[in-house]
């Protein structure tokens, strides 16, 4: 990661603040921006914006976090719901690497991290808005794969089981959900902000660069093992 230009989206807290402080560890020089701006600069991805003052003139790396966690019955869920869900994860996404393309084809091996979740491959109850919205970021990421390959530029995407991160805090608030949680799984824990940061920062990494159009699931084998 030494000398590269790392751009996240979100990186004040949970797994954008790991994956910070690891690439900072490992050399990078990391544009941090937030809602906040606690972290860095300041970034509201839910207005209208077409270019974002601070960015590097060339971007190695590109990180999206924003994200939305809303589960509750499908009969219970307004437009309104699906509406915002759709544009925290994908119109701000898309939004974001509209703003920072010309800088990610100035480098030669340019890598943009996606989050999905994995309810989009393994279908659950009650996730019905933000498994729409997620499923929207898997096929948007691929497109941009295949589009950006002639720029050299990898798109890919790490689809976490529940994390414990300050999104899920409603979701892992007590030790009775946090037991449930780690039982749901089968390697017996819910996942940690580490893991997820560790897996974004591997495709960040030239030891991806033979990797794109991937949906990376880091789920403690939630979608795959039964």
């Amino acid at each position: 990661m030494a000398n590269k230009h790392i751009v996240i989206i979100g990186g004040n807290s949970g797994i954008g603040l790991q994956v910070k402080e690891i690439c900072e560890a490992q050399g990078a020089t990391v544009y941090a921006f937030s809602r906040s701006g606690e972290a860095g600069s300041t970034l509201d991805i839910t207005s209208d914006f077409t270019t974002i003052d601070g960015l590097p003139e060339q971007i190695d790396g590109l990180v999206y976090c924003p994200g939305t966690i809303n589960l509750k019955p499908f009969h219970r869920f307004s437009i309104a719901d699906f509406q915002h869900d759709y544009e925290v994860n994908v119109l701000g996404a898309v939004k974001v690497l509209q703003a920072c393309m010309k800088a990610l084809k100035k480098s030669s091996s340019a890598s943009v991290v996606l989050y999905s979740t994995v309810a989009v491959k393994t279908g659950l109850g009650f996730h019905a808005s933000i498994s729409s919205a997620k499923g929207a970021v898997e096929g948007l990421a691929k497109s941009l794969a295949s589009e950006w390959a002639a720029n050299k530029i990898r798109v890919n995407v790490v689809a976490p089981s529940l994390t414990d991160t300050p999104l899920a805090n409603a979701l892992l608030g007590t030790d009775d959900k946090k037991e449930a949680s780690n039982k749901r799984h089968p390697l017996g824990r819910y996942g940690q902000a580490s893991d997820i940061a560790a897996a974004t920062v591997f495709l960040l990494s030239d030891g991806a660069s033979w990797i794109t159009g991937q949906v990376l699931n880091i789920d403690g084998g939630m979608s795959s093992l039964k």
